[in-house]
């Protein structure tokens, strides 16, 4: 901030207060710095040719309807359309899902939102229990 003492005319003791901002310099690093830049850029692009396979699509093996498992509010269980126990439901969905290795097949679990949290975990418990890790929850309105 710069200040006049006095001056030509008028009380010797007034001060006077100017504002002026001497903007030259930081133009001047502006630009400097922009040239640098313009200079500086293409010199960080590096390219690298590759030599890549042509892409092709991946070989999906023949899906399967997917397995539904749905819990109801008063506590049933439902595979698909078909009502199951929580006892029998491991073998129900193996069943389902055309035995062999239906371990590795993926299961869906959905539930309506008044189940309570216990009726739901005693499912994945048991289908982890029978070595269903693949399981898929749903959250979907399924009233």
């Amino acid at each position: 901030m710069a200040a006049k003492l006095g001056g030509s005319g008028g009380d010797k003791h007034t001060i006077e207060q100017t504002a002026d901002i001497n903007i030259t310099p930081f133009i001047d690093i502006l630009l400097v710095l922009m040239i640098i830049f313009m200079v500086a850029a293409p010199m960080a692009t590096v390219s690298i040719k590759l030599d890549l396979p042509p892409a092709q699509a991946p070989t999906t093996p023949s899906e399967k309807e997917p397995v539904y498992i749905t819990i109801q509010e008063n506590g049933q269980i439902f595979l698909a359309d078909k009502q199951t126990s929580i006892d029998n439901l491991p073998t129900d969905v193996c069943t389902a899902l055309g035995g062999g290795a239906c371990q590795e097949e993926r299961v869906f679990v959905r539930a309506q939102p008044e189940v309570k949290y216990k009726q739901f975990m005693e499912v994945m418990n048991k289908m982890q229990e029978n070595g269903f890790f693949k399981v898929g929850l749903l959250n979907e309105d399924i009233s």
